[in-house]
């Protein structure tokens, strides 16, 4: 790759752009009308206004993303961190366009941007591979019904957690002590779910109190 173009603002884009320099790759910004000042815009070699202030009009608008990156004769587009970074149909897009794609395939993203998903792929290497992963108790599949969800929980045991389906960054998550809290909890889970990422899908499983968070990250 000659040329990429960043999708991304801030630190974000600027940490991706000087690796990028380091190897020799120009890079393209793109930034909304409020941040033309930034500084990741005047680090890259080129830059491209995409709109307005609102991140859907400017920053998630993968037209306007996908024509800047033609426009300017990138060969890629890196999505940095948020934004369209987990969007499937994006990164599939992309990819038709004749553009490369820096990060998972579409196919990773779909699984793993959907918690269920995500169990149901566990489930199936389990499968496949005679063996067993642990898992946390709880549902595996996308619960609307309060009243069927309600018994789920008492199965499980208190305290329970809801987790939105598509969620992330801790919104659409609701952690139920007792019974009582139930109802009002899930209504407030799904309504954050649906506002946060147009998805009102949760799920249920067992809440782990001060866990230790283990975290592996493969380098490919």
């Amino acid at each position: 790759m000659q040329k990429i173009l960043v999708a991304n603002r801030g630190e974000i884009a600027l940490r991706v752009m000087k690796t990028a320099r380091r190897m020799g790759i120009k890079t393209v910004a793109v930034y909304s009308e409020v941040d033309r000042e930034s500084p990741h815009v005047l680090f890259a070699d080129e830059a491209v206004c995409l709109g307005p202030a609102a991140a859907s009009e400017s920053y998630l608008d993968t037209d306007k993303v996908i024509a800047a990156a033609k426009q300017t004769g990138a060969d890629g587009i890196h999505p940095g961190y948020g934004f369209l970074s987990e969007n499937a149909v994006f990164a599939k897009r992309v990819k038709e366009e004749g553009l490369i794609f820096i990060g998972p395939s579409p196919e990773a993203i779909e699984i793993m941007g959907s918690k269920l998903a995500a169990k149901e792929a566990v489930k199936k290497f389990e499968s496949e591979a005679g063996g067993r992963i642990p898992m946390v108790p709880g549902t595996d599949h996308a619960i609307t019904d309060i009243a069927a969800a309600k018994k789920i929980a008492e199965e499980i045991g208190y305290p329970i957690l809801i987790k939105a389906s598509a969620g992330g960054g801790g919104k659409g998550m609701r952690v139920v002590e007792k019974a009582a809290e139930f109802e009002e909890q899930m209504e407030r889970a799904i309504s954050e779910a649906v506002s946060a990422f147009g998805d009102g899908a949760v799920f249920i499983e067992k809440y782990i109190g001060s866990p230790r968070h283990i975290e592996i990250q493969v380098l490919a």
